[in-house]
């Protein structure tokens, strides 16, 4: 049973109950799931990730507008709850802010800067974007006035020229890495350098792909995972960035690694080309990220230097 359905489960049985049976006045307000920090509230859990933070408890994000004493008791409440629950002991320990009674203004500020995520256009352009995924990832079980439900929802819409302006840096820097620096670096025998470039340019492509889809790309342990619910044409990548990242680079796999990169980049800019973000299917990735940073309709945005949202 993976994380959040053991999570779910055991809010139906104790959490639910507690809530409505003890606190009938602010069950209303209340959002109740299982999200944030964790492989589990990404779906990733396995039997390695249980050796840490994995347990059956479920968080209650607390509006600022509840009073303290009720936030005590609620704190109180959900450390009564059973410890042990098919076969897993719940953490006594919630300080970590992973579970447990949870401010909804902490939540948000932790991942964003803002009590109730609201982001400008520079804030977007900077925010990591591990940290947006933290802040709309896993479940909500309940949310009865949906204010939780609404702020997370706003969260997971990247704005269209914020989509634009990270897409326009990672073309750019897929360039200078698969398509220029590591053919010159093979060409001098640093096949050090010739990998890391390889590296460089599938973290990038990575990225894009995470960018035409308008998804928030997660911490890089857990990269690749989501890379694989990424729309098909993008997700069929996988393999290929693979191979790139982990095969040598000797005579023999050098033309093959540099034919994948430009396979690879191909599919990219026709899908940019196909959804809007650039005008023609470039052949050239400096021109393709130059034409997708010029469709950005903020001026401001625009304006600022092509690479200013990427890392």
């Amino acid at each position: 049973m993976r994380g959040i359905e053991l999570s779910r489960e055991y809010y139906e049985l104790y959490g639910a109950p507690m809530i409505d049976e003890r606190f009938p006045e602010l069950a209303h307000v209340l959002a109740v799931g299982l999200c944030g920090s964790g492989s589990e509230c990404f779906g990733y859990d396995d039997d390695i990730s249980r050796d840490h933070d994995f347990d059956p408890g479920f968080c209650i994000f607390v509006p600022d507008t509840v009073d303290r004493a009720d936030v005590f008791k609620l704190e109180r409440a959900y450390a009564s709850l059973p410890r042990e629950f098919r076969g897993l002991m719940r953490h006594a320990d919630t300080a970590s802010g992973r579970r447990g009674v949870i401010m909804q203004s902490d939540f948000f500020t932790s991942r964003t800067g803002h009590t109730d995520g609201a982001l400008t256009m520079r804030e977007w352009l900077r925010l990591p974007e591990h940290y947006l995924a933290e802040a709309t990832n896993g479940a909500v079980f309940r949310d009865d006035d949906g204010t939780f439900t609404a702020r997370r929802a706003y969260l997971s819409e990247m704005p269209a020229d914020i989509q634009k302006k990270k897409l326009a840096g990672n073309l750019l820097l897929m360039s200078q890495s698969g398509h220029y620096n590591y053919a010159r670096s093979f060409a001098r025998g640093d096949r050090a350098a010739a990998q890391l470039a390889a590296i460089e340019y599938a973290r990038r492509a990575m990225a894009a792909s995470f960018n035409l889809d308008g998804r928030p790309q997660p911490f890089y342990k857990w990269a690749f995972r989501a890379f694989s619910e990424l729309s098909p044409e993008l997700s069929a990548l996988s393999d290929a960035l693979e191979y790139l990242i982990t095969t040598d680079n000797d005579t023999s796999t050098y033309k093959t690694k540099l034919d994948v990169i430009h396979d690879v980049s191909a599919v990219i800019v026709n899908c940019a080309h196909e959804r809007g973000f650039v005008s023609i299917a470039h052949h050239d990735l400096t021109a393709a990220a130059r034409d997708c940073n010029d469709k950005i309709a903020d001026a401001d945005v625009r304006n600022l230097n092509i690479l200013y949202a990427v890392d």
